[in-house]
C-alpha cells in the first residue's frame, strides 16, 4: 500500500499557462549564472528545466553527499540537467560525460563555462515556488503557493 501523500507536497496549475523561454549560451557562458540571470528577468516566480544539451569546457558541481565542490577543466558533453527555480535560487542537477563516455553529476555550481554551445528551455509557470529549511531534512527544500 502506498502512502498517502501529504497535500503540502504537491501543486497544480493549468498547462495551458505555462509558457517557455529559450537560450542558446555561447562559449565562455557561466551556465549556472546565465540560467540565473534568464529566470531572474522574468515576472514567473516558478521555473522548471524541459531540456538542455550542449557542451562544457570545465565544470563545477557537488556530488552527492560531498560538501566541497569538485571542478574539472576537460571536453564535456551536457548529457542531461533537470532542477526548479524559484525567487530563492535554484535547484540544478546536472550530469556530462567525458570523450570516455564516463559520467560525473551533482548540483551545478557556478563556473561551469560553455564549450560551443549550451542550448536550455525553461518552463516558466504561474504558481509561485520557494524554498524552506525542512527539518527532517535540514535542506532547505520546495514549497508551492
Amino acid at each position: 500500500m502506498h502512502p498517502k501523500l501529504d497535500p503540502a507536497l504537491k501543486s497544480t496549475w493549468p498547462g495551458a499557462a505555462t509558457r517557455f523561454l529559450a537560450l542558446r549560451l555561447l562559449p565562455g557562458h557561466d551556465l549556472r549564472r546565465a540560467l540565473d540571470h534568464a529566470f531572474a528577468a522574468e515576472r514567473e516566480h516558478a521555473g522548471f528545466v524541459v531540456a538542455c544539451v550542449g557542451s562544457l569546457s570545465k565544470v563545477s558541481l557537488r556530488p552527492a553527499g560531498l560538501d566541497t565542490p569538485l571542478s574539472l577543466e576537460v571536453t564535456l558533453e551536457i548529457v542531461s540537467l533537470s532542477g526548479t527555480f524559484s525567487e530563492h535560487g535554484p535547484h540544478l542537477h546536472i550530469a556530462v560525460s567525458d570523450s570516455s563516455g564516463a559520467m560525473l553529476g551533482g548540483h551545478l555550481l557556478e563556473g561551469s563555462l560553455v564549450r560551443t554551445t549550451a542550448e536550455v528551455v525553461i518552463g516558466l509557470a504561474p504558481v509561485h515556488f520557494r524554498r524552506m529549511v525542512d527539518p527532517r531534512t535540514g535542506y532547505p527544500e520546495l514549497l508551492f503557493d
